[in-house]
Parts: structure tokens; C-alpha cells; sequence
């Protein structure tokens, strides 16, 4: 293998403030970047969690102050800086973390390396009702959508959209810890509309209404990417949802890398009005009927299965970022992928595939496992542990709606040297 191209001598934080313990985004970007020779640190949960298992963290940081309070995430992430001892790249892996990490990006600068650029346009495109509105005047496709002001005014969208009708939170990070409500639902009565939007007042945003774009097995699809501050794409491609969890509006559970020329047109498109710098994750269905995509949601951060999209040198959107931040040149990517990936989420993926009823086949294609490596075993089997103890329904739960969870029970109370493994309390009293 030839020498890494990343400057080991700039260090990396994931910067992560939903609190959930099976986040195998995190764990991949641990992977390689550490792969890399890059000295990872991250915020963790506790002492106990997966992710602090893995032989490629350099040490782990809890945070349990107010994920919502910029204030406390700011002098966390200064108390952190200064254990690192020099500036170091960046990385939120979450939606609240990587709008938080824009808004501090002024403040933070000589500390860490961040993306250039305002933090207004991505954080606006992060919110669902501010995206249908960016979409139309793009001139992209995207799901018709309904932001009511009243129960009765969402009953009566519903019955324009039609239903089943898709029900969202536009800014899902600030839901409520423990799972009892969810960013999305499909809704199929006036009465579970009237429920929801009753629930307004403590979701933390608006309730948004959406016609469901009629999709059916191989519909849905996803784009990750980084680009360059001058708009160039350094790394990424398409995707297609094989398998989800929960079923049909879920996280994705297995995928596959191919080629979709309509979704990465849009993509490019979509990023390019914004100016982006960065990472990003979009996700898309494409209606059956036409054949159009609709851009469904984005992601200003990378999407939990972007190793998917690794090329032959290593390359991946993180390894890209790090790459870009420093200053170095990132290596072109093949004009072609070569064959296609697949990528497995193991505790997701079971539970998928027995509940669509159908199997996941390799086809003799490459498989990213999101928790299992031979080189690097224990975090996979600290999930499994960790998974079978909690129960894979209230996982789920608290993984679909951690977003914005300031109290998650994933942290531990266990601070100090585990494993050989140096877990620091950034506490932000």
C-alpha cells in the first residue's frame, strides 16, 4: 500500500452532539482516518461506548452539557483544543453539530480547521421547510409541501396532498430525547395529523405535510460528496437504498454504490447554489412514474455509510476533507468507480431484511461492514453487546430521535483510563 497522502501531523475531532452510542458514521470516520496515521479524537458518550473501543481513537471526550446551547458546545470545544495541543481538522457527524460548528466557525478558527464560507445557506437548506422552498426556486425536483398553521389547516393540506401523506419536523435535531417523536412519519388518517400537530409545541420546529412521491423497491437513493471551496467535487458518488430501517422511511440499513447520472446532476447542482465547502449527504427518490428524483432531505455532514463510497487509493469524503482543510492536493478520483460496493449496517440490516421479508445478496461485490473489521474487532462486538442489552426496539427508538437527546442513557458516568484508552470529561460547567 502506499504511504498516506494525509498529513498525519494535523489531528482530527468528530464532533458528534446527538448521543447516540450506535452512530457507525462515527466509527467509520474513526477508521480511516486513524488508517491514515492521523491521531482521532471524538465525543463520545461514555466510557462504555462502542466507539471508544476502537484501536484507531486516540482518546474520547464527554460532553454533557446543553447539545443546544452554542455557549456550552463552544467552551467544550475550546477545553477540548487545548488538550490537543495544536489546531486540528473539524469533523461533525451530525446535523446539530455540524450547524453549531458553522455558527462557532469565527470563533473557533486557529483552533481548529473548519470549511470556508457563511454558516446561513447550509443551515437554512438543513431545515425541511426552508429546502421545498430552496428546491422551487432551483427548479429541482422536490415532494409538494404543506407548512400549516393550524390542526385544521394541516387536516385540510392532507386531504390535498392525498393520503398516505408524509409528515416531517423541519428541524429534527431539536427534537426531544427518548423517541416519542419521530422526523418523519408516514401518516395515513386526518386523526394521527391532528395528533402530531399537536405535539408542535415541543418538537422545537414546524410541522411540514408532503405528498408521498410514489417510489417502490430500488426508489430510494443517496448522494454524498465534499467539495472544494472553489465548488470542485473532491470525492463521493451515488447510492441506492437496498435496504432501511424502519422499513420504508428509514436509516440505511444496506446499500449499494452505482451510478445514477440524473441524481449526481442534481446533486452538483444543489451544492453548487449553495456554494458549498465540505461534506454533505443528500437523500432522493425517484417516482416510479416519471422516473425524476426528488430531493428528499440534506445533510450538511457525512451520511453514516460513506465509506460506500472508499475509491482504490482509500479516498472517502473524510479522508478528502482532511486532505483539503490542510492544504494538500486530493488525489483525482477514477473517472469510472469500478464495480459497485455494498454496505451493511449488521444490527440494522437483520432487522430490515426480516421485516421487508427479503434478503440482501452480495452478487460477489466488495462489502463495507459498519461494524465489524478484522483489524479492528471490538467495537462490533461492544455494539453487539451493548445492542442485545438495551433491546433492538428501544435502540431504534432512541437512534431514530437522538438528534437534539441532552440527557441520552447512553452516557455512563465512568471517566479516567478504560482499556488502556484515555476517555476525558469535558464537562462545561
Amino acid at each position: 500500500m502506499s504511504p498516506s497522502p494525509l498529513d498525519a501531523g494535523v489531528p482530527a475531532l468528530l464532533l458528534r452532539l446527538d448521543r447516540n452510542p450506535f452512530h457507525h458514521g462515527s466509527l467509520g470516520a474513526v477508521r480511516s482516518l486513524g488508517r491514515a496515521g492521523v491521531e482521532v479524537h471524538a465525543f463520545v458518550e461514555g466510557a462504555r461506548s462502542p466507539l471508544v473501543r476502537s484501536r484507531y481513537l486516540w482518546r474520547g471526550h464527554v460532553f454533557r452539557g446543553d447539545a443546544c446551547s452554542a455557549a456550552e458546545v463552544e467552551r467544550a470545544l475550546l477545553r477540548v483544543a487545548g488538550r490537543i495541543g495544536r489546531p486540528a481538522v473539524l469533523i461533525p457527524m451530525d446535523d446539530l453539530g455540524a450547524i453549531t460548528a458553522a455558527r462557532l466557525a469565527g470563533r473557533l478558527r486557529g483552533r481548529y480547521l473548519l470549511p470556508r464560507g457563511p454558516a446561513a445557506p447550509a443551515e437554512r437548506a438543513a431545515d425541511k421547510a426552508e429546502l421545498a422552498a430552496l428546491c422551487g426556486r432551483l427548479g429541482l425536483a422536490h415532494p409538494r409541501t404543506a407548512v400549516p398553521d393550524s390542526a385544521a389547516d394541516a387536516v385540510a393540506a392532507v386531504r390535498r396532498l392525498g393520503l398516505p401523506a408524509v409528515a416531517k419536523w423541519s428541524r429534527p435535531w431539536l427534537l426531544p430525547p427518548g423517541g416519542a417523536l419521530r422526523s418523519t412519519t408516514v401518516v395515513t388518517g386526518a386523526g394521527q395529523v391532528r395528533r402530531l400537530f399537536a405535539c408542535a409545541g415541543r418538537a422545537g420546529s414546524r410541522l411540514l405535510l408532503q405528498r408521498l412521491v410514489p417510489g417502490g423497491r430500488g426508489a430510494d437513493w443517496f448522494f454524498h460528496g465534499c467539495f472544494a471551496a472553489d465548488g470542485r467535487l473532491l470525492a463521493g458518488g451515488t447510492g441506492r437504498k437496498d435496504l432501511s430501517w424502519p422499513v420504508g422511511a428509514g436509516l440505511t440499513a444496506v446499500g449499494s454504490r452505482l451510478p445514477h447520472p440524473a441524481v449526481a446532476r442534481a446533486a452538483l447542482r444543489f451544492a453548487d447554489h449553495l456554494g458549498y465547502h465540505g461534506v454533505l449527504d443528500l437523500d432522493f427518490r425517484v417516482d416510479a412514474g416519471s422516473g425524476v428524483p426528488y430531493l428528499l432531505d440534506f445533510n450538511p455532514r457525512p451520511g453514516a455509510q460513506f465509506r460506500l463510497f472508499e475509491g482504490p487509493d482509500g479516498l472517502d469524503v473524510v479522508r478528502a476533507l482532511h486532505l483539503d482543510l490542510t492544504g494538500r492536493a486530493v488525489p483525482a478520483a477514477p473517472r469510472a468507480p469500478g464495480r459497485g460496493r455494498v454496505f451493511v449496517a449488521e444490527n440494522y440490516g437483520l432487522l430490515a431484511a426480516l421485516a421487508a421479508g427479503r434478503r440482501w445478496r452480495r452478487g460477489g461485490r466488495e462489502v463495507e461492514w459498519a461494524w465489524f473489521a478484522a483489524d479492528d474487532p471490538a467495537p462490533f462486538f461492544a455494539m453487539a453487546g451493548g445492542w442485545l442489552r438495551r433491546g433492538p426496539l428501544r435502540a431504534r427508538a432512541e437512534d431514530g430521535n437522538a438528534n437534539g437527546n441532552r440527557n441520552g442513557d447512553g452516557t455512563t458516568g465512568e471517566t479516567g483510563v478504560t482499556e488502556a484508552k484515555d476517555v476525558a470529561r469535558c464537562m462545561t460547567w
